[in-house]
């Protein structure tokens, strides 16, 4: 099991899909601040419950990069992609990526391929 953050840029409906699959999900909507959560406590919380963000956001990269955080981070470039479709690639793919999680800190999802980096 592994859990996630999920980043205002996602549904609401990824975090259900992932509790389904019996992950421990929340998404920022459900955090005090909300879809205002600043990155800068996203990343804490995901530090202080080792938490994999999942986001859109590229600048959640850079701080990865520069300053170790996030905890872990799933970034999706699947590019414009709907709901339903994103929905579909993460139950294709969520055996692989937990499994890629528990070795890498930073995995990419894209439309085709997943890129497991760190």
């Amino acid at each position: 099991m592994s859990r996630f953050l999920v980043d205002a840029h996602l549904p609401l409906r990824l975090v259900r899909l992932l509790k389904e699959q019996g992950h421990d999900a929340v998404h920022t909507s459900e955090l005090p601040r909300g879809n205002a959560t600043p990155d800068e406590e996203i990343n804490a919380l995901s530090l202080q419950e080792e938490r994999v963000v999942v986001t859109k956001d590229a600048d959640f990269v850079q701080s990865l990069i520069l300053h170790g955080k996030p905890y872990k981070l799933l970034l999706i470039s699947t590019g414009n992609i709907s709901n339903r479709a994103l929905e579909d690639l993460f139950l294709r793919k969520l055996e692989v990526l937990s499994e890629l999680l528990n070795i890498y800190r930073y995995v990419e999802l894209g439309r085709e391929e997943m890129v497991a980096h760190l």
